[in-house]
């Protein structure tokens, strides 16, 4: 089983887009795919309820943003034994106790960030936390990527950050464009890798360096069927 952390201290930086795609893109590849919703606005939660009425592919969601009575924390927050995948939305702006307990799950994280000077002070400040965070712990290694999102046209705009990535040696995997078809996917509780592919090739290729970057990071088996589907149709595209 791999755990995608999804994660950024700043909000609106499109945290549950990202984790809703990558969701449903495990999901549209046969993987037992468990979406763990820890934002109390509770996003992902309708957006998969929406979903529940297409007949898309199945995805459990967990909603983990409070403390239910009568049961335990960790009862709260267990997965089915079959599952491949889980993916964590987290929120902006969580408590130290909640941020611990994501990144005490999490096998790879992913840091979206949109591309405004403030966001991506503000990100790269959280960024050098995190490291900060799993340096000091004494637990497995976990993989650190940023994905920037909602990009218009000036990219020049990351260029500072992807130096102090560099640094870090924080990868910078990839840019997804400011697109529409993001909105279209949320109001059918689809992804856009669950779409037309025609109506969606340059989000594709843009996904396609997230994809292959989590596939890398798989520690599970080199042997398993992880995202081959998605990544042998890409590659014909």
């Amino acid at each position: 089983m791999q755990t995608v952390l999804v994660i950024n201290s700043k909000g609106g930086s499109g945290k549950t887009t990202i984790a809703s795609n990558l969701a449903s893109l495990f999901a549209a590849s046969h993987l037992n795919t468990v979406l763990m919703d820890f934002d109390p606005q509770g996003s992902s939660l309708h957006w998969n309820s929406v979903r529940d009425q297409h007949g898309l592919a199945q995805i459990k969601v967990i909603d983990a943003s409070q403390v239910k009575s009568g049961m335990t924390r960790t009862f709260q927050l267990s997965v089915p034994p079959t599952t491949d995948r889980v993916v964590i939305d987290a929120p902006a702006g969580m408590c130290q106790k909640m941020l611990s307990e994501m990144l005490a799950k999490a096998d790879v994280i992913v840091v979206p960030v949109v591309p405004s000077p403030i966001d991506i002070h503000a990100t790269s400040e959280f960024i050098y936390e995190l490291k900060l965070m799993m340096n000091g712990c004494r637990r497995k290694p976990v993989a650190m990527g940023v994905v920037a999102n909602r990009v218009r046209r000036d990219r020049s705009l990351y260029q500072p950050m992807q130096r102090f990535l560099g640094e870090l040696q924080v990868p910078f995997i990839t840019m997804l464009t400011d697109s529409d078809r993001y909105i279209q996917a949320v109001e059918h509780g689809m992804g856009i890798h669950e779409m037309s592919p025609q109506s969606v090739r340059s989000e594709l290729r843009q996904w396609l360096p997230l994809v292959k970057w989590l596939a890398s990071h798989n520690t599970v088996s080199v042997q398993s069927p992880v995202m081959a589907r998605p990544l042998g149709a890409f590659a014909q595209r």
